[in-house]
């Protein structure tokens, strides 16, 4: 018999018993009811551990673990209608790579800066960086997650390049400002916790509280994230 007093069995305690008494049920036999011929009394020695085997659940610790468990399973519902990439089939290094960074970037966790390099439609040759919380908080993603749409850098994002037509642009979001001194790189601050984020290739290191990560994709020539975790998410 399944021992549904272990902790593995939370979540099954929500999945098959509405309430105690359905649980107390579960673990009275045919054969107990023959001899007691009351299923109040059965409950109550199942309840009591005089009848059966193994440990049962106290009905305080029954209802707690059943709210707990109903809590999870509202928390991941509830996410799932958050996340533009929840419950999508990511082939691409790419997508699968912002799908991992999408809470902590909307929960403000972490700010990632990212490097796309590719070809816009009119097949010109485009870069820049986005600051993905923001775009995060004003677009909808799901398009880019279903493969309905490209995510390409803007001359709204914080720097944008036409490779053609030598047209650039640089912006500050709520996120970073833009530092543009340095002729060889751009540097951005973070409004939050004040440390720069420096991209370039060159550096051995983008920053206090940063990475650097390549991404190999197949449908965008040149991707790299910066991912950095704002002070107050130090651990």
């Amino acid at each position: 018999m399944e021992e549904h007093g272990s902790a593995a069995g939370s979540e099954s305690v929500v999945t098959q018993f509405n309430t105690y008494e359905d649980y107390l049920d579960s673990r009275i036999r045919p054969l107990d009811l023959y001899y007691l011929k009351d299923k109040k009394m059965a409950r109550q020695l199942v309840e009591l551990g005089c009848w059966g085997s193994g440990e049962v659940l106290k009905r305080e610790e029954f209802e707690t673990r059943k709210a707990a468990a109903e809590a999870s399973l509202l928390s991941n519902r509830t996410q799932q209608k958050t996340l533009a990439s929840a419950g999508k089939e990511l082939k691409d290094n790419f997508l699968r790579a912002l799908a991992e960074r999408e809470e902590a970037n909307r929960s403000g966790k972490m700010n990632s800066i990212i490097f796309v390099r590719d070809r816009n439609s009119h097949g010109q040759e485009i870069s820049g960086y986005i600051d993905y919380s923001h775009r995060l908080q004003f677009e909808d993603f799901e398009p880019y997650f279903s493969g309905k749409k490209r995510f390409l850098p803007r001359p709204t994002d914080l720097s944008f390049y036409n490779w053609k037509t030598q047209a650039s642009t640089m912006n500050d979001t709520e996120n970073y400002q833009v530092i543009a001194e340095h002729s060889s790189c751009l540097l951005f601050k973070n409004k939050k916790d004040r440390k720069t984020l420096n991209v370039d290739p060159e550096a051995s290191s983008p920053g206090a509280n940063s990475s650097r990560t390549s991404i190999q994709s197949d449908l965008y020539h040149h991707v790299v994230i910066y991912d950095h975790i704002t002070r107050k998410n130090w651990v």
